[in-house]
């Protein structure tokens, strides 16, 4: 295993004068170094701000393993999905403009779309419940595709609903926001963003990412496999460079976004109260997301907030809008548990997201693991697949037993992500059966989830319960 360097080697400090006594700042370097050992995380970069302005800044660590970089506030990281806020902040400044309605139809700017898609707006595009999903599978993340080959993918994949009654995270759906952006404007989304928002607010450092051009402080990312960092997997050009979440930024260049998400200088009142509402669905139900933000009241705290994934990059921003504080991060390894740092970090400024006292202990059945996450993604979704599971345990899964277990699993922010970053906190066996506990961190609250294994590795019983 790769020997972890001092962390205390790399930390470089700033915290502003005249706040320093209100912001922790022991407490919360204590956590994420040790966090940092424990997750095998190569570098970080931290600030915390009040009212749009930086009290607490943090670098941790190492930019670049080989080269033995540290990080500063200048690193730059790539973003992960919180690049989305950015898209959607883009489609609401065009909203500003005239230039379109969240209630258009796509079919506006595209007359070629499914008939299927005839009721897909803007709005279903923004909040996740449009029916596109993920990318299809004939999208391979290493080939070269055009906007237009790519939506062509896009438009033969079957939708996962009708729009408007369900709720499905898409990447898809994102990047199909990056092509109306081009329709609309007649650019390149990232010229756009350039344009109409890093440049305004002196996001120096913010632009799509790209290989080729030379970036000053770019910060290498990093995966583990078996226990070692690796660098991640190559991907082409044009999958890096899609409006679901491919942006190059510093931890500065959000602070400056923060700054003005306080302000009217880059959207109406309106349009931030719009970005922040949670979406209702056609029957009524709620879900807490608006456009590019999960939006919900936690622990009596009005939040909003996002993680990112990509490219050995990890990334997080939560806003406590009651208290106008901010939390950003920004890491460089895939296996960064982003929604336990994200908590935790919160915890030392609000004690009710104190992380329940459980460790996670060494997973040496990793196969017994991925079946696990495997059936509680199909249980997120109210499906199973008998293939998997014992015959007794499919007939006790009726209709709506499955519910039952669906709607505690989708009550946290991101199924996807919180099922991925599940920790093995017991592993022990009885009457021939094996029994692992699994922890699932979600920004309020976390999830125990029991499975139990036959000799045969199928899944004879799954408990949920809250901690």
């Amino acid at each position: 295993m790769l020997k972890i360097f001092p962390l205390t080697l790399f930390l470089m400090i700033f915290v502003a004068p005249g706040n320093a006594q209100k912001i922790p700042a022991a407490k919360i370097d204590n956590y994420v170094k040790a966090e940092m050992r424990k997750q095998q995380i190569p570098g970080i970069s931290l600030a915390i701000l009040r009212n749009g302005k930086i009290v607490l800044l943090r670098s941790y660590g190492l930019a670049n393993i080989e080269h033995r970089v540290p990080v500063k506030p200048e690193t730059v990281f790539q973003s992960g999905s919180i690049g989305k806020q950015f898209t959607a902040a883009a489609v609401m400044i065009l909203v500003q403009d005239g230039k379109l309605s969240l209630d258009d139809h796509l079919a506006k700017f595209f007359p070629d779309v499914p008939a299927s898609w005839s009721n897909i707006t803007v709005r279903h595009l923004l909040n996740h419940t449009s029916g596109l999903g993920d990318y299809p599978p004939e999208i391979e993340l290493q080939r070269t595709y055009t906007e237009e080959q790519m939506f062509a993918a896009f438009k033969r994949a079957p939708l996962q609903f009708a729009p408007g009654t369900g709720w499905d995270y898409s990447n898809a759906g994102y990047a199909t926001l990056g092509f109306l952006i081009r329709k609309v404007t007649g650019k390149f989304y990232g010229d756009f963003l350039e344009e109409r928002i890093f440049r305004p607010l002196g996001m120096t450092t913010a632009r799509v990412i790209s290989e080729a051009d030379i970036i000053p402080n770019r910060a290498a990312g990093y995966r583990l496999v078996d226990g070692r960092l690796k660098n991640p997997e190559w991907v082409s050009p044009t999958t890096n460079s899609t409006a679901d979440g491919s942006l190059y930024l510093t931890v500065l260049d959000l602070a400056k976004w923060d700054a003005a998400l306080f302000t009217d200088s880059l959207l109406q009142p309106t349009s931030r109260e719009l970005i922040w509402t949670q979406t209702r669905l056609e029957n009524g139900r709620l879900k807490p997301y608006g456009f590019g933000w999960h939006t919900n009241v936690i622990h009596h705290h009005r939040l909003v907030f996002h993680g990112g994934a990509w490219q050995g990059f990890k990334s997080s921003i939560v806003r406590v809008l009651d208290d106008r504080t901010t939390i950003i991060f920004l890491a460089n390894s895939w296996a960064t548990n982003d929604f336990k740092l994200t908590r935790g970090l919160l915890a030392v400024l609000y004690t009710p997201f104190a992380l329940p006292p459980v460790e996670p202990i060494p997973d040496n059945e990793s196969k017994l693991s991925a079946l696990a996450r495997r059936v509680l993604l199909d249980l997120s979704k109210g499906t199973i697949n008998s293939d998997l599971v014992t015959p007794e345990l499919r007939q006790q899964l009726t209709p709506e037993k499955l519910k039952q277990l669906s709607d505690k699993i989708n009550a946290v922010s991101l199924p996807v992500a919180v099922i991925h970053l599940s920790e093995l906190t017991e592993s022990r066996e009885a009457n021939g059966l094996r029994i692992h506990k699994y922890l699932l961190t979600d920004i309020g609250e976390s999830l125990s989830a029991t499975v139990t294994f036959t000799k045969e590795n199928k899944i004879a019983r799954v408990e949920l319960s809250e901690l």
